[in-house]
């Protein structure tokens, strides 16, 4: 049997919850190796579990891929030749595939409970939580309808081949399942209802996929998959058993596999935080994979470029914030700096800042794109320059640090120097300051100026002071000198 020419992924989520890392470093993956090869990503929704799926999630992955910039080439919201693509929509197609195994003798009807099956183990000495033990595999039509009768209700099993599985995982390598070391599986209840384990491969089969990327955790099921697959092209669906690579599983905190209980898993949260999708799909990309030895900052086109499933490493890739906020960082120094700006302003709404002066910001920006890790890094750093001044308060513990009774006369001092400054631009505010500071109070820099850094932006961290009080300019400078200095005096 042939098998299709081109190379075809897919991305099969199920719509629980919000999206997780994890999740979107496997769409990732599927999307580079689809591009690297030519090839296509298909794009699909597994919802039948009703009491777990929701719109609200369907909804949250279109945005979560939105952002990252991952497209797809056929699936839910484009269409394609292989649709629908959402397997609550799909009934009639497993229904077809189901009677067709059944009438192949591929699949069988069982009837046996979970407490016969471990009566049966007990009575034979073995483990009693072993599972099934195929023992309805030739039941007579007399003994199913002697089971009918009794008013039971039948599931579906896959009859497993009789020989050893074997496959090569493009991460993992030549990889056996022994004969007899995966029972007859369940693919769907007797009512015909099917089960993951059936839709799930009669899609890939299907929509001809040539290529499964997938966490590691999904490896025992494999044989099963192989299985399916290969009875499914006895029948006239699809082209047998495909390609597979599993993907190492990405752990937190303790090498625990990171699940989307974790704060740490959700991907929006990284959103909100300020990262951008050119930097956290870098850095994803690097959980289990690399471009190079010394290398760990590319963009995506040069990931699509270089990608090569077999060289994902299979050992668990562990996330680590502090590596991914400095990869988000060394994108933002890449960014042009207007388009820095641009993207600033999402998180200034955040900080109540929601029209700021676009000219202001563009010249400030500048002044924080090489200090920050995140968005929100800047938006904080940014945010006094936009403050009217009656709403305008230093942070309390940088307040509480910097503008006590000590540095009054510090302030006092740079409002005696500034006042009538003949140029206010940030190298004579500069000159004024040290004059003032450090010459007349004869204070050593950081006991100068911390108090008017405060003062100015009620931050202890800031874009360059001299600069920033230049942005602000002169009346909005001094009226924040003057309100620092009747705050350490008791009187602000």
């Amino acid at each position: 049997m042939s098998t299709p020419a081109q190379v075809r992924v897919r991305f099969s989520p199920s719509p629980t919850g919000t999206p997780h890392v994890g999740l979107i470093r496997t769409a990732l993956f599927n999307w580079a190796h689809a591009r690297h090869h030519g090839g296509a990503l298909v794009f699909r929704i597994e919802d039948t579990d009703a009491s777990r799926d929701s719109d609200e999630s369907y909804r949250a992955l279109l945005d979560a891929l939105e952002w990252l910039g991952l497209d797809w080439d056929e699936g839910v919201e484009k269409g394609g030749p292989h649709g629908p693509y959402r397997q609550s929509e799909r009934g009639e197609v497993y229904a077809d595939a189901l009677r067709r195994l059944i009438d192949a003798g591929e699949v069988y009807e069982s009837f046996s409970s979970a407490e016969e099956i471990e009566a049966r183990h007990r009575a034979a000495g073995r483990d009693p939580k072993l599972g099934y033990d195929n023992a309805d595999r030739d039941l007579t039509e007399d003994q199913r309808a002697a089971f009918r009768a009794e008013g039971r209700a039948p599931v579906y099993r896959l009859r497993m081949p009789d020989h050893d599985i074997t496959f090569t995982d493009l991460v993992r390598g030549e990889i056996t399942f022994r004969a007899g070391q995966v029972p007859d599986f369940v693919l769907a209840r007797g009512d015909g209802t099917p089960l993951y384990p059936l839709t799930n491969p009669v899609d890939d089969a299907l929509m001809k996929i040539t290529h499964v990327l997938r966490g590691e955790d999904l490896l025992a099921s494999t044989p099963r998959q192989i299985a399916l697959l290969e009875a499914l092209a006895r029948v006239g669906i699809g082209h047998g058993p495909f390609t597979y690579a599993h993907l190492p599983l990405v752990t937190g905190e303790g090498n625990r596999k990171l699940s989307k209980r974790d704060p740490q898993s959700n991907l929006f949260h990284y959103r909100e935080r300020g990262f951008v999708p050119e930097g956290l799909l870098n850095y994803l990309a690097l959980l289990g994979w690399s471009i190079a030895e010394d290398r760990d900052v590319f963009s995506l086109d040069e990931m699509v470029a270089a990608f090569d499933v077999s060289r994902v490493s299979s050992n668990a890739a562990r996330f680590d914030l502090k590596k991914a906020e400095a990869i988000n960082a060394a994108h933002l120094r890449l960014l042009a700096p207007d388009d820095f700006a641009e993207r600033v302003v999402p998180h200034l709404a955040a900080e109540g800042i929601t029209d700021p002066d676009r000219s202001v910001l563009a010249a400030a920006a500048p002044l924080v794109q090489e200090r920050s890790q995140v968005l929100s890094d800047a938006a904080r750093m940014l945010a006094f320059l936009f403050r009217d001044e009656d709403t305008f308060t230093p942070d309390d513990d940088a307040a509480a640090k910097n503008l006590g009774a000590d540095a009054a006369p510090v302030l006092e001092a740079a409002v005696a120097g500034l006042t009538d400054l003949p140029e206010w631009s940030a190298a004579a505010i500069e000159e004024s300051l040290k004059t003032s500071l450090v010459d007349g109070l004869e204070l050593k820099p950081r006991k100068a100026f911390a108090p008017v850094r405060v003062a100015i932006s009620g931050r202890t961290v800031s874009p360059p002071l001299y600069e920033s009080m230049e942005l602000l300019g002169r009346e909005r400078s001094l009226a924040r000198l003057g309100a620092g200095v009747r705050r350490s005096q008791g009187m602000g």
